[in-house]
């Protein structure tokens, strides 16, 4: 998909109707989020009538930034980051139309939430492991088994969930991708408290839980492809993501530096360095946005997220260093409470105490930093992949612990 001067001058039309029509200053967030996806402003590479204009995606930097300056609310972005991040990208590239059309707008309004649900007790990384099952019936099917570590699932409305439906075929080619409505019966959400105080993870466990069959992404056994195109726009959500200038952690930290009035030169030094880098990942970012093509993203995503993991653990732990004795405490307190984001809500702010904290979790979700080293080294760098013996085995006769 190419731009051309005509594309840019429809996609500045449809922005300045917006902000005319529903002024950011005025407008209830889910209200200006709803005129967005109608105007196409939403997803702008997908589909008319699907949230998009049908143009490249690298217009979605000039709509983030024109929105961003004119104070509209962005924060459903990251509030429903499994499903504007992620959902979204695996409705357009597997979905049917009608798929589509029941489920981007309430997912970008934040009418409806999502999680994801991959990970197992017993599969860890490794997720063509996963052992629940679903059998047909009909025109459902019968899901069992548990997953962990599934973020905001208490919350969703919604979640992305890959089944094993054929335990005869290798474990790569058995699996078949869902969308399960979390609200079901025989559905099951237990919160996980983390470091922070907070309950953002959980554990889910099906019971006899039945999907329609219209529910399912793509065909039977494709759930490995599908899983794919779901973990690539993951780590292209999470460490391709194009925050403003001197936001995030990286504002965080200028922002402690200036309140602490030091001239240590050592720590001038040190955040002119992570300004630096946070700045050549943003910049990074916003290239591969604009080359990216539309369809699903290629393993350079895995670079982002395994460069950002990294690098929020130094910025945050820079911000605490110049805290001092005050870094040591959590000023709003620590309590334990599910996290909570709804359309009445502004942008949560974390402190930077909880910053550092939430951010010993980047090197493991959305993949651990080793799964991201063997993504690259094999399918970027061309090296020789780790001896898989189970590759071409029946996963029932795949030794498990």
């Amino acid at each position: 998909m190419t731009d051309t001067p005509a594309d840019s001058g429809i996609v500045d039309a449809a922005i300045d109707t917006l902000l005319a029509d529903y002024p950011p200053e005025t407008t209830e967030p889910g209200v200006f989020w709803g005129a967005q996806f109608d105007a196409g402003l939403a997803f702008v590479d997908f589909p008319v009538g699907h949230g998009g204009l049908g143009v490249s995606p690298k217009f979605r930097e000039v709509i983030a930034r024109r929105l961003a300056e004119a104070g509209a609310p962005t924060w459903n972005r990251t509030a429903n980051v499994l499903g504007i991040g992620m959902g979204a990208g695996v409705l357009a590239t597997h979905g049917t139309s009608e798929q589509m059309t029941r489920w981007l707008r309430p997912m970008f309004t934040m009418e409806e939430i999502w999680c994801q649900m991959f990970s197992e007790p017993g599969a860890g990384s490794d997720i063509a492991g996963l052992s629940t099952r679903a059998v047909r019936d009909g025109d459902e099917w019968v899901v069992n088994g548990q997953k962990v570590w599934t973020t905001l699932a208490h919350l969703a409305k919604w979640g992305l969930l890959v089944t094993r439906t054929d335990p005869d075929q290798p474990k790569h080619k058995g699996l078949t991708y869902f969308v399960v409505d979390m609200e079901s019966e025989g559905v099951e959400i237990r919160p996980l408290y983390q470091i922070t105080g907070e309950a953002e993870f959980n554990e889910v466990f099906f019971d006899d839980t039945r999907i329609p069959d219209a529910n399912r992404i793509d065909d039977v056994g494709a759930g490995w492809r599908v899983a794919m195109t779901t973990l690539m726009n993951e780590r292209v959500a999470i460490g391709g993501s194009t925050l403003p200038r001197n936001s995030g952690t990286i504002g965080a930290a200028i922002d402690a530096w200036r309140a602490s009035g030091s001239g240590d030169p050592s720590q001038r030094r040190e955040l002119a360095r992570l300004w630096g880098e946070t700045e050549a990942l943003r910049l990074t970012a916003i290239r591969a946005t604009e080359n990216m093509k539309a369809g699903v993203p290629g393993p350079e995503g895995s670079t982002g997220k395994l460069a950002w993991a990294d690098l929020n653990k130094e910025v945050t732990s820079f911000t605490l260093s110049v805290l001092g004795l005050e870094g040591a405490t959590i000023p709003e307190g620590y309590t334990l409470e599910p996290t909570t984001y709804d359309t009445r809500q502004v942008e949560r702010v974390m402190s930077p105490q909880r910053q550092f904290l939430r951010a010993r979790a980047n090197s493991i979700e959305g993949g651990t930093s080793e799964i991201m080293r063997n993504i690259l080294g094999e399918r970027v760098l061309g090296l020789p992949g780790e001896p898989r013996v189970d590759k071409d085995l029946p996963w029932k006769e795949v030794p498990r612990g």
